[in-house]
């Protein structure tokens, strides 16, 4: 409600620097009457969005509102239509249901979507807003009230999430695309153990959805915890390579800051890293191409972590072929 036109603004982007897309708005809560200045970091879907809402504004005024003060509950009810009826069928969007939809509501799936990823919580509360960490601790981990509700909440969504994501896994396994990394080879032979529960009975196949073979990919998707590249089963703390390298080898949770999925015998590297693995190769490349004759240490350095990266990479690829991959 509060963005106005030009308040888009990219930062970054030169040389290994990320490029960031920021909105120029106000924030409110807690502040004085009118709020004051602040940036907000959006995705690249987010910017173009508002880019295109620019471009459609009809006020010539430069600093004019975007939106203006709108009745979001209206213009969901028009969006709706327009998604269902025959300019939605043209483009082949999905049919949005009937349910009503607020915006406290669209704020609580916001605030559950960061939760559950990795350093989630820290990114809920500088997304949102808050005015402490302790606030968003709240959301998900305060005792009692709508905060012991919502931290039900997301723990369903991870198991949900977690449940998903492992039965993708299984079936990129059945088409032959095989996961990499230290974990791989007890990854595969799990998987091998679903296959034979799968064909153990007579008669054909039993699918991805029997519930007994549900349970069975259930029960290790308990073990799974996420990370920026890598997939991390921590089904045995007293193999977790940062458990070991912390010297907390009891620990319930492995320690993400201290992950290196390279040597961890439980951690597994699948398709869907491949693009984290490729942007920080190209960022060492081009820090490798930034260093003076002088830093030949340095550079030393920065080429042996590329070659670990691109070893990495190449891994992904070859067991996304479906050769074998069970070294690190």
């Amino acid at each position: 409600m509060e963005l106005r036109r030009g308040c888009q603004r990219r930062t970054g982007g030169s040389g290994a620097e990320p490029v960031r897309y920021r909105l120029r708005s106000k924030l409110t809560k807690g502040q004085p009457l009118g709020g004051i200045n602040d940036d907000w970091v959006v995705t690249q879907e987010v910017f173009r969005a508002i880019e295109l809402a620019d471009r459609l504004c009809l006020d010539d005024d430069p600093n004019a509102l975007l939106f203006g003060r709108f009745n979001f509950p209206h213009l969901y009810q028009c969006f709706r239509a327009w998604v269902n009826g025959p300019a939605g069928a043209r483009l082949g969007l999905a049919p949005i249901g009937g349910e009503p939809v607020t915006l406290r509501m669209l704020r609580r799936t916001l605030a559950i979507e960061l939760a559950y990823r990795p350093g989630g919580l820290l990114a809920a509360k500088i997304h949102l807003r808050h005015v402490s960490v302790a606030t968003a601790e709240g959301y998900a981990a305060r005792p009692g009230g709508a905060q012991a509700r919502l931290l039900a909440e997301v723990s369903k969504h991870e198991q949900q999430r977690n449940l998903t994501l492992l039965t993708q896994a299984y079936n990129d396994y059945r088409q032959g695309v095989r996961p990499a990394g230290p974990g791989a080879r007890e990854l595969i032979e799990f998987f091998d153990t679903v296959d034979g529960h799968r064909t153990s009975d007579v008669g054909p196949p039993k699918p991805a959805s029997d519930p007994a073979v549900r349970n069975l990919i259930a029960r290790r998707a308990g073990t799974l915890h996420l990370q920026a590249a890598n997939y991390c089963w921590f089904a045995d703390p007293a193999r977790a390579l940062c458990l070991k390298l912390a010297g907390t080898p009891t620990a319930d949770r492995p320690m993400a800051g201290m992950c290196d999925s390279t040597r961890c015998p439980q951690a597994t590297h699948h398709p869907c890293h491949r693009p984290v693995w490729h942007e920080q190769a190209r960022a060492l490349t081009v820090l490798i191409g930034g260093l003076s004759r002088r830093q030949s240490t340095e550079r030393r350095r920065l080429q042996a972590e590329l070659a670990r990266v691109q070893h990495v990479i190449a891994r992904i690829d070859t067991a996304a072929s479906g050769a074998p991959s069970d070294t690190p």
